[in-house]
């Protein structure tokens, strides 16, 4: 299976994708579509080219897929479901309390085109979704508990860069490490993420920019800080890219539940993830993803879909049957 692939945007996730498609035989890369400057991407691969995304219209029969690779915040909520009319498109919204809506923006519109949008593809959401549906539906008496890092978070950095008087920021989500460990026992209450996590924030401000502003818009933004720990640490450009330049992340979602009566056995399923750079991860997950995008529209499907509506081997470029033999 041939899939040609447009990227769109080309900031941390844009780069890791291109760089993650050469694994994958049966995808080439097209074309890269940008906001910005056309003489200022330097994409290091001249046989590419790089196109104004005003002339995605134009592409409609030159591409099977697009990965959509902007932020959370304000790129995905308009991109989506603007070119979910035009092709088949797969994006990584990460903000998990606005998902529902998003999707309810995004399916009529890839309906009505009869194409596939596949949205929060990741590892969260995306892959720890998954391992969440596995251990409520394998251990139905029981609490799940999601930890995320300690890691730098894609989508809450950016939330912090579109702050206005922001130039620059990274945000680390850093694990409460006694919740961890009681979440692994089975020990104490469950906890809200907001007490499983501290969020540490490193900002390069613009000069003459009100710093004390930029705080409180940070630990008051709705669906990204508010409610958490958060610290927000003002640096110059030099400390950012000297100290904070890396991007790794990950997690962990532990169940833990328990069968049998009268006399009940524990069980702990456990998933962990160490990404050493989280945009490289995330694009990855996302090309598996535009695969299966592609596979649903060969098959007629249209729609709305996440990853907890994939079939797992869609996922794949090998064949059900060579699955089955080397992997059941």
């Amino acid at each position: 299976m041939n899939i040609r692939v447009g990227i769109v945007g080309y900031g941390n996730l844009g780069k890791g994708v291109q760089r993650a498609l050469p694994q994958h035989p049966d995808m080439a890369l097209q074309a890269i579509f940008t906001r910005r400057a056309i003489d200022d991407i330097d994409t290091g691969t001249p046989h590419v080219p790089v196109h104004a995304v005003e002339t995605l219209p134009d592409w409609r029969d030159q591409l099977d897929v697009l990965l959509l690779c902007g932020g959370s915040a304000s790129d995905l909520p308009e991109q989506t479901p603007r070119y979910a009319a035009l092709f088949n498109v797969v994006d990584s919204f990460d903000n998990h309390a606005q998902i529902p809506s998003h999707r309810q923006r995004v399916d009529p519109v890839a309906r009505a085109a009869q194409r596939v949008a596949i949205i929060s593809a990741g590892w969260d959401p995306g892959l720890f979704s998954l391992y969440r549906l596995l251990g409520e539906a394998i251990l139905p008496r029981g609490e799940t508990h999601t930890f995320w890092g300690e890691g730098i978070s894609q989508g809450h950095s950016d939330a912090i860069r579109r702050v206005p008087g922001v130039l620059d920021a990274r945000q680390y989500t850093i694990p409460n490490d006694a919740a961890l460990e009681a979440a692994r026992t089975g020990d104490g209450p469950p906890l809200s993420p907001q007490q499983r996590h501290r969020r540490v924030c490193y900002v390069v401000a613009a000069a003459g920019a009100n710093t004390a502003d930029i705080e409180q818009r940070i630990v008051t933004m709705p669906g990204y800080f508010a409610g958490y720990e958060t610290a927000v640490h003002f640096v110059s450009s030099e400390e950012l890219q000297r100290d904070h330049s890396g991007m790794p992340h990950g997690g962990t979602v532990i169940r833990f539940g328990h069968t049998g009566e009268p006399r009940p056995v524990a069980h702990r399923l456990e998933h962990a993830l160490r990404a050493g750079a989280n945009p490289d991860f995330t694009a990855s997950v996302l090309i598996a993803c535009a695969r299966a995008a592609v596979r649903l529209h060969r098959e007629g499907i249209s729609g709305c879909r996440t990853m907890l509506d994939i079939p797992p081997a869609y996922l794949s470029p090998r064949s059900i049957d060579d699955l089955i033999a080397a992997l059941l």
